[in-house]
């Protein structure tokens, strides 16, 4: 019974230990108000004195060792608490000093006593030097400087906002990124601003807190003076060394820790964010170097060799160096050996028969890329490309209605070493240059700057950019530009070509695979279709005539039960996907025109619609003359369109859509061709531009 009692009380505890930790903060400041307000003994003064220095280490330490600014989000809360909790230890200090100081040294706690006595040899006078310079320090160098940090962290945080969520959103758009990542990482973004807003308030505290010190140090000496002598009875000589000691052990128990919790903000707001701490970009930068460990110790040699210079000193600090250096040194030349090891040589044995395991099957989608792109698809690199290709295969198959084959990815020798190519079938599709390290700063039309680098284009959309450094990314962001680096620029290009190719990518193994994926839902539609009514072969058909006009297959029931409707009377795969595009009508004029607005689209001249049905009835064809013509009036439409920000689409009769989607889809790939019959009644339609027109 004991093993169940104890797992009954299980969520009891674990709700009184949710309880206790929502308490700490309420218990914090009653704690806090308690010290200003009543008085305290000597005893719980040390302890407190003491946890309060336990905490400053604490939270350096805490800020050495975090990785990023976020990962100490409570920062600006606890420097406010802490700052509190000094001065209102000081208050409390003041009234014992006040009262019991008369009394001795040891009248305000052993710790008050140790800094007075032991840490400044019980000289008040180098005890007020020493404050004074502790105060200096702080409010003028690390408080300052902290505070100045900030605010223009701050600025610029909240400035680098916006492109941050287009980065976000393009990512996500790209299908590089899920929805609850990107969800994730505005949740970040916005974090980081308040918390970069917090701090540059939360350092007001800390420069007040040094002013307050100063000034509280200044009333306990000269209210030690006017109590010990005219209440007390002390003499002058023996009031003022006293309460001045107290006085300096009082406020050098306060100035230490506030000290070292400016350093800790200060550290908090200077680091620039990557995967180590402080203390690993330190050795990692600092002592990297064996040339200037090397000029560092012969500089300080020299300087040993100056008449009345501490020899031995300089001499052991240049020995250290020396050390260093060689150490790293040595470290290089194993590392440069073991890369030039050769490989173990292994014995061929004799060439054996060549088999139909020979024979090199076309990858359906495949990725080469040089030898420096090499950490982009390495997992033992951590390259990053190998799950943005799993996520854009994901978001495909989820977007269009079919997975697409895997993408096989090898290096390549013989192209250039930052070149990629992507293949489809073995041929190449596309070609783009990244560069590891660096980002693409892409110009998306407005952007309030120009930035050093190297002028490219975007592979993908082939939108002006910028190669830049890594310490540019921010600054690029401020002005407007969209920045991705190398991974997701290949990322985005392949997620491109495949939406571009999708059709192509369509074969009869996937097919099948999707009859396969539908018969365990609806089985009887798919026995009773493929292949009793209809191929196999003219099911492939229809459906990439759908994709090749960037109609996604999502909804496959629909799909087959109109096959299965008509596929009796009806043979051809043209004819058929007619048929199928009116049945899927609302999910195409909604994939072109979201919500329920009006329809801003372009039309046909009354006359040039007439001479179209006729060239279509008669089976003519279109002259060459009328084809031109055609052309050039639908380019300057879609050219009307997008200088009003509209999408080209071109609503014509029901016969005249497959001639026209099939005569502009090379010319014009971006221009969509609807129907009447495909739009439903429920949506309004207003033509913005006409073709054929005299206007």
């Amino acid at each position: 019974m004991k093993p169940l009692s104890s797992l009954l009380r299980l969520p009891t505890l674990l709700l009184a230990g949710n309880q206790i930790k929502g308490l700490a903060g309420p218990l914090l400041i009653v704690m806090i108000l308690g010290m200003m307000i009543l008085p305290l003994p000597p005893f719980l003064l040390d302890l407190l004195f003491t946890f309060n220095i336990a905490l400053s280490v604490m939270v350096l330490l805490v800020s050495m060792y975090t990785m990023k600014a976020l990962d100490f989000a409570a920062f600006p809360a606890v420097l406010l608490f802490s700052t509190l909790l000094r001065l209102s230890l000081n208050v409390a200090s003041t009234r014992v000093v006040l009262l019991q100081g008369h009394t001795g040294p040891d009248a305000a706690g052993k710790v008050i006593e140790a800094f007075g006595h032991f840490l400044v040899g019980g000289n008040f006078a180098v005890g007020i030097v020493v404050f004074i310079i502790l105060v200096v320090i702080n409010f003028m160098v690390i408080t300052k400087g902290a505070g100045r940090i900030a605010e223009v962290g701050a600025r610029f945080t909240l400035d680098a906002m916006p492109g941050k969520q287009m980065a976000i959103d393009a990512d996500l758009n790209a299908g590089l990124i899920a929805e609850d990542v990107a969800r994730k990482r505005r949740a970040e973004v916005a974090q980081e601003a308040d918390f970069y807003g917090s701090m540059d308030g939360a350092s007001k505290f800390v420069r007040g807190d040094a002013v307050a010190g100063l000034l509280i140090m200044v009333v306990n000496v000269v209210g030690g003076l006017i109590v010990g002598v005219a209440q007390h009875g002390l003499d002058l000589s023996v009031a003022a060394k006293t309460y001045t000691l107290l006085a300096i052990g009082d406020g050098l128990v306060a100035q230490i820790p506030a000290l070292v919790i400016s350093t800790a903000a200060g550290v908090i707001v200077s680091r620039v964010t990557t995967d180590e701490d402080v203390g690993q970009q330190l050795m990692g930068q600092l002592f990297s170097n064996p040339q200037v460990l090397f000029l560092t110790a012969g500089i300080i040699g020299l300087m040993a060799l100056v008449p009345g210079m501490p020899h031995v000193s300089f001499l052991i600090i240049a020995g250290g160096l020396v050390w260093l250096g060689r150490r790293q040194v040595q470290r290089t030349v194993h590392a440069a050996e073991a890369a030039k090891a050769p490989p173990p040589v292994v014995v061929s044995a004799e060439p054996a028969e060549a088999t139909w395991d020979d024979v090199a099957l076309v990858d359906p989608l495949g990725l080469e890329v040089g030898y420096r792109l090499i950490s982009l698809v390495d997992r033992a690199q951590n390259g990053e490309l190998l799950g943005r290709i799993k996520s854009i295969r994901k978001k495909f198959a989820q977007d269009v209605g079919f997975l697409v084959p895997v993408v096989h990815i090898r290096d390549n020798l013989e192209l250039k070493p930052n070149t990629y190519v992507i293949t489809m079938k073995g041929v190449e599709i596309g070609h783009g240059e990244a560069w590891p390290g660096q980002w693409m700063a892409i110009n998306p039309g407005q952007v309030g700057g120009s930035l050093p680098g190297t002028q490219t284009k975007d592979p993908a959309f082939g939108l002006p950019a910028i190669w830049i450094d890594s310490n540019l990314r921010e600054q690029a962001q401020i002005y407007g530009y969209t920045v991705v680096d190398a991974s997701t620029v290949v990322a985005t290009h392949l997620n491109h070509l495949i939406h571009a190719h999708a059709a192509e990518l369509l074969g009869r193994q996937e097919v099948q695979q999707l009859l396969d994926r539908i018969s365990k839902e609806s089985p009887k539609l798919t026995e009773d279709l493929v292949p009793k009514l209809l191929s196999l072969t003219t099911l492939q058909k229809v459906l990439q005539n759908l994709l090749e006009e960037s109609v996604p297959i999502r909804d496959m029931r629909t799909v087959l039960d109109v096959l299965a409707e008509h596929a009796p009377n009806v043979t051809d795969a043209n004819e058929l996907t007619s048929l199928t595009r009116l049945a899927l009508g609302r999910a195409i004029t909604q994939q072109l025109f979201p919500g329920n607005g009006e329809l801003q689209v372009i039309g046909l001249d009354g006359s040039l619609d007439r001479m179209l049905l006729q060239a279509l009835t008669n089976s003519s064809g279109l002259e060459p003359g009328l084809a031109d013509s055609l052309l050039l009036q639908t380019q300057a439409a879609i050219a009307r369109q997008e200088q009003m920000g509209l999408a080209p689409v071109l609503v014509v009769q029901h016969p005249l859509r497959v001639l026209l989607a099939r005569f502009l889809r090379r010319s014009l790939p971006q221009l969509k061709v609807l129907s009447h019959a495909e739009i439903p009644d429920t949506r309004t339609i207003k033509v913005t531009a006409i073709i054929g027109g005299k206007g």
